[in-house]
């Protein structure tokens, strides 16, 4: 959800609240549907704060996960300049297969994978560069102490990369299940019919809008963030993009470059083989 939708829920949840209050008011009678306001704002404040406690907490949760999402994403673009370098101590004729298939997994990161995320997708199977490298290093036949160190931190960069990419992809499908998306709004639903019960004929209109509107804003500019940090990948400001592997792709092709080493990836733009 961008900034300009997330205003217009806004505005039109709160309008539709306000009037709905106003409506009630003009019935009211004086002094509330309350007897006893004092008793009826101590049961509002235990509402308000039971819901509070649970929505940060949540929002605690969702951010956490978030943060993991781009952690993720930077640790995995960072590892993969690194393996570039690693395959370089290689037998040749790998060294180059290698280095194409590094680079055509960090297109499909920045290309196909992100798209998928940013529709809620998951990838439920290895990045097919991913087995393609498998593939490739099952030829290598480590028989110098050089390539055979070269082959022993490949696999242990391996490992950390495909933790990363677990790490970056978590969040794409959303965090919050259903059941607590149903808590959450029964309980807003439970706060806007309370705070209906304050409407005072005896007030000012002005007034009454205001003790609506200020609790709806609240609850909702609460629930917008949640929605936010249960889908971190897309367009818009604070999302997640793929920023750290577009980097990493571009220190890769000027290293390639500087070292002279000619290396044509077998893919295109978005990481699809060609």
């Amino acid at each position: 959800m961008n900034v300009l939708l997330g205003a217009l829920v806004l505005i039109a949840v709160t309008g539709v609240t306000t009037a709905a209050m106003l409506l009630v008011r003009k019935k009211a009678p004086e002094g509330s549907y309350f007897s006893d306001g004092d008793r009826a704002a101590g049961v509002f404040g235990v509402l308000a704060t039971g819901f509070s406690v649970l929505l940060g907490f949540i929002i605690f949760l969702a951010f956490d996960s978030y943060d993991a999402s781009r952690s993720g994403a930077e640790a995995e673009a960072t590892i993969l300049a690194q393996q570039v370098e690693t395959a370089q101590f290689m037998p040749e004729a790998s060294a180059r297969e290698l280095t194409g298939e590094l680079v055509c997994y960090g297109r499909s990161v920045t290309g196909f994978e992100w798209t998928a995320m940013t529709s809620g997708k998951v990838q439920d199977t290895v990045n097919p560069w991913g087995a393609a490298m498998f593939r490739t290093l099952k030829t290598v036949d480590p028989q110098t102490a050089t390539v055979q160190s070269a082959y022993d931190r490949w696999m242990d960069q391996t490992a950390r990369r495909e933790q990363a990419r677990h790490d970056r992809v978590h969040g794409a499908e959303g965090l919050i299940p259903l059941p607590l998306w149903l808590v959450l709004l029964a309980i807003s639903g439970l706060i806007f019919v309370y705070v209906l019960f304050f409407a005072d004929r005896a007030e000012r209109a002005v007034t009454q809008g205001l003790l609506m509107g200020s609790v709806t804003v609240v609850i909702t500019l609460l629930l917008l963030l949640l929605v936010f940090f249960d889908h971190p990948h897309g367009d818009g400001i604070g999302r997640l993009d793929p920023t750290a592997m577009r980097q990493s792709l571009g220190l890769i092709d000027r290293g390639l470059d500087v070292t002279g080493l000619n290396v044509t990836p077998p893919c295109d733009t978005d990481g699809n083989a060609t």
